[in-house]
């Protein structure tokens, strides 16, 4: 594991593995299948990424969405890693020029459709290939119970089973409840796969039930304090997609929007305008969003409620991805239940109509509960929490106000007993209102000594309290669509053994949410400006030249020398490479500017004995060799001997790192050198010194062993 460790920082600039990472790249180096369930954020890409690059042919990577690959595929070549994706994006000579790539071995890591296995020619191209691993990621969608079910998931088992050789196959998901789980290794026919669950729980993001009168209004108030950090808001309809987007462009808001009713040019431009930038806020249905690789989306609003927990905690995980704190809010009102009947019906057939509906109440349970909300997800994903609090949900945090309800409770459950069990929650809320309408009348409901005597509330405010006394169990829903109300058994001891019921109520006010880091919030607006240019010039998103977090870090420490900024968590051997010294320039300015000393970030290893550390200390080196200086120069700089910096470059021109010390090495000797090695082999370096001019040096020789192999070895 020492190899995929220093490939960690090298690459991604992370010096520890997450929780997970480390237990799953060592089960499929040893050739195991894997499932691995890891919430978004966790780093599931780095789990088959990194196994890519040391198993010996490449790895397929099953993915369902064009802009996932996109991303993937330009943030692992940004970082140095050779990828490649298949899709109807390439025109015949992109498509032709990939394959012939990848038959000649250039890149590591190929993304393809699972679509695209249904063709024969596809299939007869990948039994050319030497693949060494197939990696499904979203790994869900193979399961009707799943919440993105794709039918052409379906199709991956038989193609494998077509293949000459078996490769690994390693499968990854955020969400899963067991059913699904079940479903993903019988489907895809994984072999006594190592199987790891890293927990739900994203402890840094905040997630909110709100149930504000006028849904608009909340947004545009959110917003104001909001206005210059990515987030998206999902509604469920296309209708209300566009009505909220023309709202906050008349605002003046940045804006994008995205639904399956406009063309495909139009989302896909909105798309990349979101994920370049040029757009702050994404306005979409669940059409948008599965495995979106943007990782400083800072919020997550769901104007609706979805249609179950599985959906809104996927799309809800979408903020948050770089680690740094972000909200999740979901609006809630009593018509996104009747919508999402509506759906139900619409989209189903009548044998998954009960798990469809169980699965609505199981979310609309979640936005009547006063208790923890994070508690509440986790127990829904069979995880059980280590608290009973979060102290970061808004019902942990908002101050509640509690009230006595025994007295309606008892009304309530009087007029179900009186109606005899055999209506909704609408038409009982209309009997203790009051309500005149014929239906009311046509039952004799008018005559029944409950009917008005809830006449001083309003229909929602009932309809909120019935609501409650179901979710605490007693009120039963029966039925799916028209669901009636009948008493549970536990409806006795407030009706007749004096029990008395209470609501918690939060009380309104603003709830402020800081970030992980104190940092310069004046400098991250600077390198934010910096970030964006240099993503321009090189057509990428801003997040892959460095993650908010990582611009957080530098705001917080302030690293003005290559060292420091390697200490910087996703800063790694290319990415310093590339954008190392106009970040540090910018930071030294500004700390010079308003005379603030730099922080030193201690990385908490013991530099003597990890293998990261000894890769960063290459990587100062390098960094500074980069710069202009000499051997010596640097020598003196970091106090080492010239034999040891010597040492440090010559590993970087091994890792094939841009890197040119022929000014350094005496070239005259190449041939004398290369005869050399012919002779007595690679490994006895005492012994072609001895056999060589004495003004060649053990540095030319290294030089030249390392040059030898990679002409005569690759």
């Amino acid at each position: 594991m020492n190899q995929a460790q220093n490939l960690l920082k090298k690459y991604f600039g992370y010096e520890t593995f997450r929780p997970g990472q480390h237990e799953i790249i060592e089960q499929i180096l040893t050739g195991k299948d894997a499932l691995a369930i890891m919430p978004t954020g966790a780093g599931k890409s780095v789990c088959y990424q990194i196994p890519a690059m040391l198993l010996p042919g490449i790895t397929l990577v099953i993915s369902p969405l064009i802009s996932l690959m996109k991303d993937q595929v330009n943030n692992l070549n940004e970082i140095g890693i050779p990828s490649a994706y298949i899709n109807s994006t390439l025109n015949n000579s992109e498509y032709s020029q990939v394959l012939q790539n990848t038959l000649s071995n250039f890149y590591k890591i190929i993304y393809v459709a699972p679509e695209r296995l249904s063709l024969d020619s596809f299939i007869h191209f990948l039994n050319q290939l030497n693949i060494s691993m197939i990696t499904v990621d979203e790994a869900h969608c193979v399961s009707q119970w799943g919440h993105d079910f794709r039918p052409s998931y379906r199709e991956i088992a038989n193609v494998i089973s077509t293949l000459k050789k078996r490769p690994i196959l390693s499968a990854f998901t955020a969400t899963a409840t067991e059913i699904v789980k079940n479903d993903i290794i019988n489907l895809l026919n994984l072999n006594d796969p190592f199987t790891l669950t890293t927990g739900f729980n994203r402890a840094n993001l905040n997630f909110s039930v709100e149930t504000p009168k006028n849904k608009t209004e909340y947004i545009v108030n959110f917003l104001k304090n909001n206005a210059k950090n990515s987030g998206i808001i999902y509604c469920s309809t296309r209708k209300q997609v566009d009505t909220l987007f023309s709202n906050l462009s008349q605002h003046g808001y940045k804006v994008s929007k995205y639904h399956g009713g406009m063309s495909e040019i139009a989302r896909s431009t909105s798309q990349e305008d979101f994920t370049y930038d040029k757009t702050t806020i994404m306005i979409a249905t669940n059409a948008f969003g599965m495995g979106i690789d943007k990782s400083n989306i800072r919020y997550v609003v769901h104007y609706n409620m979805p249609k179950d927990l599985e959906s809104y905690y996927q799309e809800a995980g979408r903020a948050g991805r770089d680690g740094d704190n972000a909200q999740c809010i979901l609006l809630f009102s009593r018509s996104d239940i009747i919508t999402n009947k509506f759906l139900i019906e619409q989209t189903l057939s009548d044998t998954n109509h009960k798990i469809e509906y169980d699965k609505l109440n199981d979310i609309i349970d979640y936005c009547n509960t006063d208790k923890c909300l994070r508690k509440y997800i986790l127990e829904y994903f069979g995880e059980i929490p280590d608290f009973e609090n979060c102290k970061y949900c808004s019902n942990c945090l908002s101050e509640l106000e509690i009230t006595d309800i025994t007295l309606d409770a008892k009304k309530i459950l009087s007029c179900i007993k009186r109606m005899n069990q055999r209506f909704g929650a609408g038409l009982v809320a209309d009997v203790l209102k009051g309500s005149k309408s014929a239906k009311v009348k046509n039952f004799g409901f008018d005559q029944l000594s409950t009917y008005g005597i809830m006449h001083e509330y309003s229909k929602n405010t009932i309809t909120e309290l019935i609501y409650f006394l179901i979710t605490e169990g007693y009120i039963k829903t029966i039925g799916n669509q028209y669901p009636t109300l009948a008493l549970d058994k536990s409806a006795d001891n407030i009706l007749f053994h004096n029990e008395e019921v209470f609501i918690k109520r939060k009380i309104e006010r603003e709830i402020v949410f800081k970030n992980n880091l104190n940092y310069d919030e004046d400098l991250f607006e600077i390198l934010k400006c910096l970030r964006k240019e240099i993503a321009d010039i090189n057509q990428i998103p801003p997040f892959i030249v460095f993650a908010d977090i990582s611009l957080k870090e530098m705001c917080t420490y302030y690293p003005i020398c290559v060292e420091h900024m390697l200490r910087i968590s996703g800063v790694g051997m290319k990415k310093l490479e590339k954008y190392g010294n106009v970040f540090i320039e910018t930071i030294h300015k500004y700390v010079i500017k308003n005379n603030i000393t730099p922080i030193e970030k201690i990385s908490g290893q013991n530099s003597q004995t990890d293998n990261s550390s000894k890769e960063n200390t290459n990587m100062i080196s390098y960094a500074l060799y980069k710069e202009g200086k000499n051997i010596d120069e640097i020598a003196k700089i970091r106090g080492l001997t010239r034999q040891t910096i010597e040492s440090h470059l010559i590993k970087c021109y091994e890792m094939d790192l841009e890197i040119d010390l022929t000014k350094d090495v005496k070239l005259q000797f190449e041939n004398d050198i290369f005869h050399a090695i012919d002779q007595f082999g690679l490994e006895r370096l005492k012994i072609l010194k001895g056999n060589l001019p004495s003004k060649v040096s053990y540095f030319d020789i290294r030089y030249f062993v390392v040059k030898y192999k990679k002409k005569h070895l690759a």
